[in-house]
């Protein structure tokens, strides 16, 4: 072969399980030409119409936006190679899903199309025949979860890195050696066999070099010894960066290179050649001296023919230890076999805690080995395919999110200034939100019951026939007001689109929906007490239920994902009553907005009691299943009033405890031992009769007073006098209701022993009962951002009233975090409900990253001495815990004030008669 022959070609190795860990748009761009390469040839197979969806994101990187005047039909797109056997058929959806992306940049556009590829069940996966134990023929691949095993182009089986304990190979024999328990798996070995021991190498090493890079924080070079004279092995080694090296580099050496501008849509066959000069002219090396630094490859055993070491070895050096919850600091989750494999992904999911120093960078999440189902794919793809300009633009914004002071102010958006305008974006911006928390149910829940079978069918039908409808008309709503709002900034041809900033009409359009919503609301209760019934009956389900709980697209309580739709007529009725307030009768918008106001009221108003008692089932719900040592805690006529820490005098002294108050007993109980973050009950008491004593003169503790009730005495003490006025009115008016009760009114509570009831005073971890067989059997790490574990460790209360007021406000959008300790700001995407800040990079992340529960904190705006030289900025304190935030504009600026504000003063308001309010009612 003559050196005229050879060909020099850039590819990709290791493909990115998410595109927002690319920070630089050059990068991107990079990654996103190999997926077009992949998707020409062919080597990357998919569905029909996520090809097409693919295929119309790089027609819109290439070409720009559609013209409704030049491309009459779809012939200009016979000068792209999109598709490996590219129809007419094919170039006219081409064209159809062309049409939705006006408004993207061609790095908006690259950037989708990396999101969507990665989905694709085979992205990033090649291919290598071989054959079982049995002679069957197979193939192999390699990806950043594990080792795959494929027959044609359908995945049978996946090997994830936690499972494998040691990768070899001898001769053509290429071996997989599994830990030996809690995977599943029939052997300990699994055995492979290529055509030649060649091949069977290199995927060996390929695999070595997939596992250092995706799993490993680092790898350390291991010297040869040159002077053996029988070879062990190979002596092959990973000797490149991981990505977390790589990740913490970008992160801690960001510097914003010049605005990427790719070819103009004349000359986009033209594209590599300039891009070829650019970087050429201009590469982007990372220093000698940095490189230098890192650490070398990880201390791990590499096995080949001869060698018998072992490769993986999880809890030694390969990976971090997990951090126990509520630690120190704000700690990760690690890359350990004990992660959680939930939702598609092994993530660091942070909780911030009251000793963090600092909110950290969101960790790049880490995708795990479960592909979605074929009708997962289709749901995926259909979202893709209805977002719109806006959408991709703060994506992109939010990736390279590190800025300083001064580059901020040169590139920040011109919006349009209308009250109006940030309405509707708060529209927007938590109808995305909530549209990701109905996937929750209907692709992520789905798909776990569906691979698992252990869902009752009835429970099936009538979940997913409740909800389904819902999400699919909220989708068509969803890309409807994305457009609208599109053309409300400008980024299209608004002049030829006639009046456009409004959504009255919009909202008033899509009023239909709300029949979906009567329906749903009528069968609530039904399904919540079907799941509780199911779980109790059916082990393989509740397991399932614990399981999926456990993963990081589940970031909150089950139950609470099926509340979201009537909190979500809540929080339309809230827009368009801010809309009114805003326009005056004679606005163009006024009557759709009063129309559209006036049918959700009718949907409303019949349900206002249920709704407050479905909130009520789902609390006693969720404390049933946290709560060891107490049965039948749900009961018709049962309503929750306060959960709260007090500190309870024992022989052992005060100890803290945890106070749960009902209408008709106060439950007292601490935190277990065990690694499922429940509570054990130590003692109840009867509201009948209960007395409340103020005034103890043998008390010397502050806050402190008396409880009576059931032949018993509770001496308690609060944090503040605050507290304790809180915790006596409640007290005092649901002992006045109790008692107002008939006889055989008052439910009964059942206990699996006298002990738990009695001794209240057995507080040493020896004393704990065994955990519960039905109690999740791992650690719900992210489970400590709800408010009995945030009350716990904060040493306050929180009302089923100051519930109802979050349940009004929930909030979304972006927000610029400040860092401690510099200028810059920090561009997040964040999501407020359940009394939390939850964290994301960009709003199409599956989960967040990192969680900051409120109770507890204070908010108000930057004194002078902390030196914040911008506008509408907000503090967040909590001790000596300070965060500060920044919105992008006054109207915004207030509603996370507001919002914010009914977390913080949940746990710190003063005024008496609202405590009265809520103690009397028990609820909203």
């Amino acid at each position: 072969m003559s050196v005229h022959d050879l060909h020099f070609l850039f590819l990709v190795k290791f493909y990115t399980p998410d595109p927002g860990l690319l920070e630089e748009e050059y990068t991107r761009y990079l990654f996103a030409l190999q997926v077009k390469r992949d998707l020409a040839t062919g080597a990357m197979p998919c569905q029909e119409h996520t090809a097409v969806l693919l295929a119309s994101y790089i027609a819109q990187a290439e070409i720009g936006d559609f013209l409704e005047d030049e491309y009459i039909d779809h012939a200009y797109l016979s000068q792209l190679r999109l598709l490996p056997n590219q129809t007419e058929d094919l170039d006219i959806k081409i064209r159809e899903h062309h049409r939705e992306h006006i408004g993207q940049t061609p790095a908006e556009a690259d950037f989708n199309l990396l999101d969507t590829a990665r989905k694709v069940e085979l992205y990033g996966i090649r291919l290598h025949p071989a054959k079982d134990h049995e002679g069957v023929a197979l193939h192999l691949a390699v990806a950043h979860m594990g080792v795959l095993v494929f027959q044609s182009y359908t995945k049978i089986n996946t090997f994830s890195w936690a499972k494998v304990r040691k990768l070899s190979f001898k001769r053509k024999k290429f071996l997989i050696k599994l830990h030996p328990e809690g995977y599943g798996y029939y052997k300990d070995t699994v055995e492979f066999y290529f055509d030649s021991r060649n091949e069977s190498k290199n995927f060996w090493k390929k695999c070595i070099e997939h596992h250092a890079f995706f799993r490993c924080h680092s790898v350390k070079k291991l010297p040869r010894n040159k002077t053996r004279v029988v070879s062990r092995g190979s002596s092959f080694r990973y000797s490149g960066r991981t990505q977390k090296q790589l990740v913490e580099y970008v992160r801690e050496n960001f510097v914003k290179r010049p605005h990427f501008e790719s070819a103009h849509r004349e000359e986009h066959a033209d594209v590599v050649e300039a891009l070829r000069a650019e970087a050429s002219a201009n590469p982007y090396r990372i220093p000698r001296k940095a490189s230098e630094d890192f650490p070398g490859p990880p201390d791990f055993d590499v096995s080949s023919e001869e060698s018998d070491s072992d490769v993986f070895r999880p809890g030694l050096g390969d990976f971090d230890d997990a951090g126990s919850i509520l630690a120190s600091h704000a700690e990760s989750q690690p890359y350990s076999p004990d992660s959680h494999y939930g939702n598609g992904a092994v993530v660091q999911h942070m909780v911030i805690r009251e000793d963090d120093e600092s909110l950290p960078p969101p960790p790049p999440p880490i995708y795990d080995d479960r592909s979605p189902t074929d009708e997962r794919d289709h749901r995926e793809a259909t979202m893709m395919s209805k977002s719109s300009a806006s959408q991709a633009s703060a994506t992109l914004t939010s990736n390279a999110s590190v800025t300083s002071s001064t580059e901020e102010e040169g590139r920040r958006k011109r919006h349009p200034a209308d009250k109006a305008y940030y309405i509707a974006k708060e529209l927007l911006m938590t109808e995305r939100t909530y549209k990701k928390d109905l996937e929750v149910i209907v692709a992520w829940f789905r798909d776990m019951v569906g691979q698992t079978d252990c869902m009752p069918e009835h429970l099936g039908d009538l979940l997913f026939s409740s909800v389904d409808p819902i999400y699919d008309a909220h989708s068509l709503f969803l890309q409807e007001v994305e457009q609208r709002l599109a053309l409300w900034e400008g980024k299209s041809n608004a002049h030829l689109n006639g009046e456009y900033k409004r959504i009255g009409d919009i909202m008033l359009s899509s009023t239909p929906v709300l029949q979906l919503y009567h329906i749903y609301l009528q069968q609530h209760e039904e399904i919540l007490s079907e799941i509780e019934v199911d779980t109790l009956r059916n082990k393989g389900f509740e397991a399932a239920l614990h399981d999926f709980e456990a993963q990081k697209v589940c970031y909150l309580p089950f139950n609470t994902f099926l509340l979201k739709p009537a909190q979500r007529l809540l929080h339309y009725k809230l827009i368009l009553e801010r809309l009114l307030n805003h326009y005056g009768a004679a606005h163009a918008d006024y009557r759709d907005c009063q129309i559209a106001l006036s049918k959700i009221l009718d949907v409303i108003e019949p349900f206002k009691e249920r709704m407050v008692h479905l909130e009520n089932l789902q609390k006693l719900l969720e404390l049933q299943r946290d709560l060891v040592g107490i049965d039948n805690l749900v009961q018709p006529q049962r309503r929750f009033i306060r959960e709260g820490c007090l500190q309870k005098l024992s022989r052992k002294g005060y100890q803290q405890r945890m106070f749960f108050l009902f209408s008709d007993m106060l439950v007292y109980s601490s935190r277990t031992a065990t690694p499922s973050l429940q509570f054990k009950v130590h003692g109840q008491l009867p509201l009948r009769g209960m007395v409340i004593d103020e005034s103890d003169p043998k008390m010397a503790v502050p806050n402190g007073f008396t409880v009576y009730g059931g032949n018993r005495c509770l001496l308690v003490s609060a944090t503040s006098p605050e507290e304790r006025s809180k915790w006596m009115e409640d007290l005092t008016a649901a002992v006045q209701l109790a008692r107002q009760l008939p006889d055989d009114g008052q439910p009964k509570v059942l206990y699996p022993s006298l002990k738990s009831n009695s001794s209240s005073e057995c507080l040493d971890e020896s004393c704990e009962t065994p955990q519960s067989p039905s109690s999740p059997d791992r650690q719900i790490q992210h489970r400590a951002n709800t408010t009995m574990h945030v009350c716990w460790h904060r040493n306050t209360s929180v009302s089923m009233r100051d519930h109802a007021v979050a349940v009004e406000n929930q909030l979304s959008g972006y927000l610029l975090r400040k860092f401690k300790n510099s200028n810059g700001w920090q561009k997040l995407w964040v999501v407020f409900t359940n009394f939390c800040l939850f964290f994301y990079k960009t709003f199409q992340d599956d989960y967040p990253l990192a969680s900051l529960p409120l109770l507890g904190y204070a908010v108000s705006a930057p004194a002078e001495s902390d030196g914040i030289q911008k506008d509408y900025v907000f503090k967040l304190q909590f001790k000596n815990h300070v965060y500060f935030f920044r919105a992008e504009s006054e109207y915004t600026f207030e509603r996370w004030i507001e919002v914010v504000k009914s977390a913080t003063s949940a746990a710190r308001r003063t005024r008496m008669f609202s405590r009265l309010e809520s103690s009397s009612t028990g609820g909203p």
